[in-house]
């Protein structure tokens, strides 16, 4: 079965050092987000970026940076993004947070208990 419906991109974009309460903040930021049955997360480390300070991240051969940028990605109704925002604000010291409009395309049949 394929559905289409409208729903929210959520990006949060950090570093691989940012902690919260102890642990990695992507690891509670995704953890969170289970636990609010969002439908799914996504963390994608990247290769190069820099962000509000102008410092650069990079992995190269002889200097591997400690601190790489990470996106985490989560698509979901906007009723179950807006759930999660709330945390964000209290979880997050530094980084950013983008939301999209987006047309879904789902496949299968697995569908939420409570929908």
């Amino acid at each position: 079965m394929k559905l289409f419906e409208e729903g929210l991109l959520l990006r949060i974009f950090i570093g691989e050092r940012d902690m919260y309460e102890g642990r990695p903040l992507h690891q509670q930021i995704v953890q969170k987000a289970k636990e609010l049955d969002l439908a799914g997360a996504t963390v994608t480390r990247g290769m190069m970026g820099f962000g509000a300070r102008s410092r650069l991240h990079t992995t190269k051969l002889l200097r591997l940076s400690q601190d790489l940028p990470l996106i985490i990605e989560i698509v979901d109704s906007a009723d179950y993004i807006n759930q999660l925002l709330p945390h964000l604000d209290e979880m997050m010291a530094e980084g950013l947070v983008t939301i999209e409009k987006v047309n879904v395309i789902k496949y299968g049949t697995r569908r939420r208990e409570n929908e």
